[in-house]
């Protein structure tokens, strides 16, 4: 078993500093802990840790992902960290943990707290994007993606937040494929001719990256709005929340949104 767990996962040929140093560690860590958490767990049998062997000679040769992490900061570093530390413990296993990002922009914090409900259907954390850079979303197996309508009648920019600034960068990424979705808050009474509209600008983001994109709903069940930018072909471009008026709504129309994102094949 030593001989396993002894050896360093990586090459360095440069001495590391302090904060290198902390980094490499917290990513050895959490990989090594990875492979731990892959194996199978038998209560009436122990646990047999030379079959290490396999993930930790994976591990050994993972020496680009300890340089790219060593780029970031020890935040980010973190969940880089422990997103490719997962994806190498699950592996060669037909179910494992599977990475899906849950995102979300907010100005009255509104929309932070539909992502909350989200988190507690789904086991997900609900991060600020703002917490993130743009490039990080790639790193992810599915993206779930709230977005507020501030700028109400813009063209352009309409959440007034963090999104707005990534959304030329992630227009450029290669996303082909991931699945995402999209939720938005709105006021449909008093905005009731844009009501959701920055939906439709975060779902056209990502479907210009080649995203799978995931969670139209059906148009139906809104009292005041009268227009919006993401209704097309007669289903909104994700899930539309009004919780200024119909606050009351939102528990189940999460709920069903939840259950029909894994029907329709988000990693969840």
């Amino acid at each position: 078993m030593s001989s396993y767990l002894a050896e360093p996962m990586f090459q360095e040929e440069a001495p590391r500093s302090g904060k290198t140093r902390k980094v490499f560690a917290l990513v050895t860590l959490l990989l090594g802990g990875a492979a731990l958490l892959s194996l199978p767990y038998n209560q009436e049998k122990p646990l047999d840790l030379f079959a290490l062997k396999p993930a930790a000679s994976t591990l050994r040769g993972s020496s680009s992902l300890c340089a790219s992490a060593r780029k970031m900061p020890p935040a980010s570093a973190l969940k880089f960290a422990a997103l490719n530390g997962a994806r190498a413990g699950c592996r060669g296993q037909s179910t494992c943990v599977r990475a899906v990002g849950l995102f979300f922009g907010t100005q009255a914090g509104k929309t932070e707290d539909a992502a909350g409900q989200i988190a507690e259907l789904t086991g997900l954390e609900a991060t600020d994007i703002g917490e993130i850079e743009a490039a990080d979303l790639a790193g992810y197996d599915g993206i779930i993606a709230g977005v507020p309508t501030w700028h109400t009648g813009a063209d352009e920019q309409r959440s007034g937040t963090v999104w707005d600034d990534y959304l030329e960068e992630i227009r450029g990424m290669d996303l082909k494929d991931k699945p995402v979705a999209v939720f938005g808050m709105g006021d449909s009474v008093g905005y009731g001719d844009n009501f959701c509209d920055a939906i439709e600008e975060l779902h056209s983001t990502f479907s210009a990256a080649g995203a799978k994109m995931l969670g139209y709903v059906a148009d139906g069940g809104y009292e005041s709005y009268t227009d919006s930018k993401s209704v097309q072909d007669g289903k909104w471009l994700g899930l539309a929340l009004d919780n200024d008026n119909e606050d009351d709504k939102t528990p189940e129309r999460v709920k069903a949104w939840v259950d029909q994102l894994k029907s329709e094949g988000m990693p969840l």
